[in-house]
């Protein structure tokens, strides 16, 4: 790999350009003053910046380049499927090869009957379509009055005024307001920080209790969906479920005719150890919303994956088809990118490596927190971990600083880039990570905890 050379003089003008002409996904405007971080190269778990710096990647790009940067075998391609075709919609009755062999594969690594897949071009998107596919369900049923959703508080699901309506923060939705009618709020499943004050070892599941509770109140017969990611995100630290509550949440969306979506955009493609994060604990949703690491961020793509008995509502009769569709929805190009992609994963048994990482994770930030008083949970599996920086670890007692902030600087400072929620860091690697380059990411932190704790005096 060869990377461009900046002078000083081109990089300042570059910077400038950034600040005054690009609107950041999720602007913070406190960092956009510190230094914009442009990149020119990438290869395996590093990035290249403007400057040529070698930075250690355990963002994995918003959590999306799961076989790393860099990789010939996907170029490679992309360029067969330009020589051929470049693109054409899934449009009417429009197919390429590389969807349907895609849709193939998609069948056979999704889990129980999901089998029918409905391509676009981001999570977003995966889930907004997810959505409308309950609704017109329900419609075509002559259940039009089933338009409710579910979903739950400390949620994200996307960028659409349909995803925001049903995301769970309320800085994400109050400047959009009002948005769709029929948004339910469940309690978030955060068992060391529960919402409701309840203790994991005498709660006997009130979360899930809640749930069903709400279901009985908003009346059964006006609920369309429940959506929700089944190992929570990285916005919530990736707290796991307890035992019995996605089991429970299955049979009460089954029992009252409400379409089960699981938002696996972010968790799915091996990053828990398994294919998909449901497999964890033994549930299939109706629904599952999948993007970010089907191409490992190649090029853009989304898939709205349901059961054939589902699907075939829609295809009853003229005029019963599903009404959605985008035109780059499965890009052709992109498709041949999944195709590549996956094949990686498979041959390089990154499903099971990504099992491994969790075990080796768990031990090293045990170690790591068993030597820094200020860090408090650590969660995660697979290569989805969060680590909490607390007052006190014993009662979890909320920071009044934010440090996160200042362990996320430092590292990228040092030659380490990493993504933080406020005192939540979370670590997020590519499937290749070596266990060295592990022992590196600990180093990092081992080295920025002590330096937050001395400049705040903790």
């Amino acid at each position: 790999m060869q990377l461009e050379k900046f002078t000083e003089q081109e990089i300042a003008r570059l910077e400038k350009s950034a600040r005054e002409r690009i609107i950041t996904h999720w602007a913070n405007n406190e960092d956009l003053a510190k230094e914009p971080k442009i990149f020119i190269g990438g290869e395996g778990c590093y990035l290249y910046d403007i400057r040529g710096r070698k930075i250690l990647d355990t963002f994995s790009s918003l959590i999306t380049t799961a076989i790393g940067h860099g990789r010939k075998e996907i170029k490679e391609a992309i360029d067969r499927q330009l020589d051929a075709l470049e693109f054409f919609p899934n449009y009417h009755d429009g197919f390429t090869v590389p969807q349907i062999r895609l849709a193939d594969k998609i069948a056979e690594i999704t889990p129980g009957d999901l089998e029918v897949c409905f391509f676009l071009s981001s999570g977003s998107e995966s889930n907004e379509t997810a959505l409308r596919l309950a609704r017109q369900h329900h419609w075509a049923n002559g259940k039009a009055h089933k338009y409710k959703v579910i979903a739950r508080r400390g949620s994200y699901h996307g960028t659409t005024l349909g995803t925001a309506s049903y995301t769970g923060f309320t800085s994400l939705r109050e400047c959009f307001e009002p948005l769709l009618p029929g948004a339910l709020f469940a309690p978030q499943v955060k068992c060391h920080d529960c919402e409701l004050g309840c203790k994991p070892e005498t709660c006997g599941l009130r979360c899930l209790k809640a749930v069903e509770d709400l279901i009985k109140w908003e009346n059964p017969d006006t609920i369309s969906a429940m959506i929700m990611d089944p190992l929570p995100g990285s916005n919530s630290g990736y707290p796991p479920p307890p035992e019995g509550y996605l089991q429970g949440i299955r049979e009460l969306c089954t029992k009252h005719d409400i379409f089960l979506i699981f938002d696996e955009v972010q968790t799915g493609f091996g990053k828990t150890g398994k294919w998909f994060a449901c497999e964890n604990w033994g549930v299939t949703p109706d629904v599952m919303s999948i993007s970010k690491a089907i191409t490992s961020g190649y090029l853009p793509l989304g898939v709205m994956v349901t059961t054939k008995k589902i699907a075939s509502v829609f295809n009853e009769k003229p005029g019963a088809e599903f009404r959605s569709g985008s035109t780059f929805g499965g890009h052709t190009l992109s498709c041949a990118a999944a195709l590549a992609n996956i094949k990686i994963i498979e041959k390089e048994n990154l499903v099971e490596r990504a099992a491994e990482i969790g075990r080796y994770l768990t031990e090293k930030f045990a170690e790591l927190k068993a030597r820094h008083r200020i860090v408090g949970e650590v969660h995660g599996m697979g290569t989805l971990w969060a680590i909490e920086l607390t007052a006190d670890q014993a009662t979890n007692k909320k920071l009044d600083v934010d440090a996160g902030t200042f362990v996320r600087d430092w590292c990228w400072k040092h030659g380490m880039i990493l993504r933080n929620n406020g005192n939540i860091l979370v670590i997020a690697p590519a499937l290749i990570i070596t266990n060295e380059e592990l022992d590196r990411v600990v180093d990092y932190l081992d080295q920025a905890i002590p330096a937050a704790m001395k400049h705040f005096n903790l």
